[in-house]
């Protein structure tokens, strides 16, 4: 591989709201309109319960725990994260949902704490607090300096992708769409006169087509190109067959990254025709400490991509994987035990990588593609 290897790193879902909202320096309204809760105070103790005491009110890089060594030593060229989270005040409870995330703006310095690059906002928590939520997110990001993608005043906004420059005159393009498999209302789709996200209706052949060809007319020699989707269930491994053939039309169209997140954990790793489809990174940051019930999907590891790329081809290298575990509302270091169940997961789940190699002393597990892999996804485990 020509010149330098580029180093990104992705992660799924960062829920800044309810729970965690609370033990932060400038906590919000805690009130909440679910069937299950009605104060978001109430998942912290849930998550005291399980794990013990958590200090109130915590520092803005607490809920980042070894996450933020972890990526200050790998110095990856971008950082990319689906902002799973309304920054808002105000706004009005969306009647369509169940379940609403906020975090008060004057708690955003958490979210810089980890120094995004990009955050990607078409998902479905954006508009929890209706349109008005979703203009305050806007301008708290864009004051704060922070990219997005994937939402915007109108659908010509919601399109545009983040643009992040690279060494050598490169760029990172980072586009963000939602799909309904993922929770994310038709309602919430951008339109010329309305806010809203990027809406895609389904993983269909002319979807993937028109994604395709948006990336073109943005992509300059040299640039890499991201796709981060919002879709799929909450738990499970299975993958459809028109989602993976929905990655794998991007790739042939010439996307360099297939950035999946929704899952409430791990989902299938693909190494396609050299590059990189992430069906479901998992959840990153939640409140989800002493939730029951699908205990066998271990939701409390969570995973650290770096993913190594040739920035001349956008071919894969390698994915590195620092597993790390949610305890008391923040990010520690998984075992080693923890490290060897997911090494065996990944290796059984995902599909044209040469068998996992864990790494001492950290944990970190690293894929390589296989030679000559043609990443047949597995559809189902």
């Amino acid at each position: 591989m020509g010149g330098d290897l580029l180093t990104l790193f992705l992660c799924g879902d960062v829920m800044l709201g309810r729970g965690i909202d609370q033990i932060l320096p400038h906590p919000g309204d805690p009130v909440l309109r679910e069937c299950y809760a009605t104060d978001a105070r109430d998942y912290v103790e849930l998550a005291e319960a399980a794990h013990g005491p958590i200090p109130r009110p915590v520092g803005f890089s607490w809920p980042w725990g070894e996450a933020l060594g972890v990526l200050d030593d790998a110095g990856p060229a971008a950082r990319v994260l689906n902002l799973e989270t309304g920054v808002t005040g105000d706004g009005t409870f969306d009647g369509t949902k169940d379940i609403h995330y906020r975090m008060h703006p004057a708690n955003l310095p958490c979210l810089t704490a980890a120094r995004p690059d990009v955050c990607v906002l078409a998902n479905n928590h954006v508009l929890d607090f209706g349109r008005q939520g979703l203009a305050d997110t806007l301008d708290a990001l864009a004051g704060a300096g922070l990219r997005t993608a994937g939402a915007g005043a109108d659908a010509d906004a919601a399109a545009r992708p983040a643009t992040v420059p690279l060494e050598d005159g490169r760029r990172l393009l980072v586009f963000s769409c939602a799909m309904p498999s993922s929770g994310v209302p038709p309602s919430w789709a951008a339109t010329r006169e309305r806010s809203g996200v990027d809406f895609v209706a389904g993983p269909s052949t002319d979807a993937a087509s028109a994604l395709v060809d948006r990336v073109r007319e943005r992509r300059r020699p040299g640039d890499i190109a991201v796709v981060s989707v919002h879709w799929g269930a909450n738990w499970g491994y299975y993958v459809s067959r028109a989602e993976a053939a929905f990655a794998h039309a991007l790739l042939d169209g010439g996307v360099d990254v297939v950035h999946g997140h929704s899952s409430h954990h791990p989902r299938v790793l693909e190494a396609y025709r050299g590059k990189l489809v992430i069906h479901g990174c998992g959840d990153f940051i939640d409140d989800y400490e002493g939730i029951t019930g699908y205990e066998q999907y271990r939701d409390d590891l969570r995973l650290l991509f770096l993913v190594v790329l040739d920035p001349d081809t956008g071919a894969l290298h390698e994915v590195r994987i620092t597993p790390l575990q949610a305890r008391r509302m923040r990010l520690w270091p998984a075992s080693h035990e923890d490290s060897r169940w997911l090494c065996a997961l990944l290796d059984k789940i995902s599909s044209g990588f040469r068998p996992c190699a864990p790494a001492a002393p950290e944990g970190t597990l690293t894929l390589r593609p296989a030679r000559a892999a043609q990443g047949r996804c597995q559809t189902s485990v």
